[in-house]
């Protein structure tokens, strides 16, 4: 589904804010020390033990990018969600890597 640049643009930076919102709701109940670091249409989630997982917009694929220690997934708006080629949803995808690098369950809702 191709959305207008705006449409496109809302929807990745409301997704961009919902992870920090949650990364900082665990920081404050003390769940689990991740930073994040947000530069325009990226964000850097420094993971305890040093690992990162960077979530990147990009603009012209209309795609918002995912890169962790397991690899890295592309995500295009479906209508309705963020899908990977795999079909896999970006926030099970982001639980399942941020869970795996911080050695704890974590889950990002959608």
């Amino acid at each position: 589904m191709s959305l207008s640049d705006a449409d496109y643009l809302a929807k990745a930076h409301a997704l961009l804010a919902r992870i920090e919102a949650q990364v900082d709701a665990w920081l404050d109940e003390d769940v689990v020390d991740i930073d994040s670091h947000r530069t325009g249409g990226l964000l850097e989630l420094s993971m305890p033990g040093g690992s990162k997982i960077v979530i990147n917009t990009q603009p012209p694929l209309q795609e918002v990018w995912l890169a962790a220690r397991s690899g890295g997934y592309h995500f295009k708006w479906d209508g309705a969600r963020w899908l990977d080629r795999e079909g896999q949803e970006f926030c099970a995808r982001l639980s399942h890597c941020a869970s795996e690098q911080a050695g704890q369950a974590l889950t990002f809702s959608a």
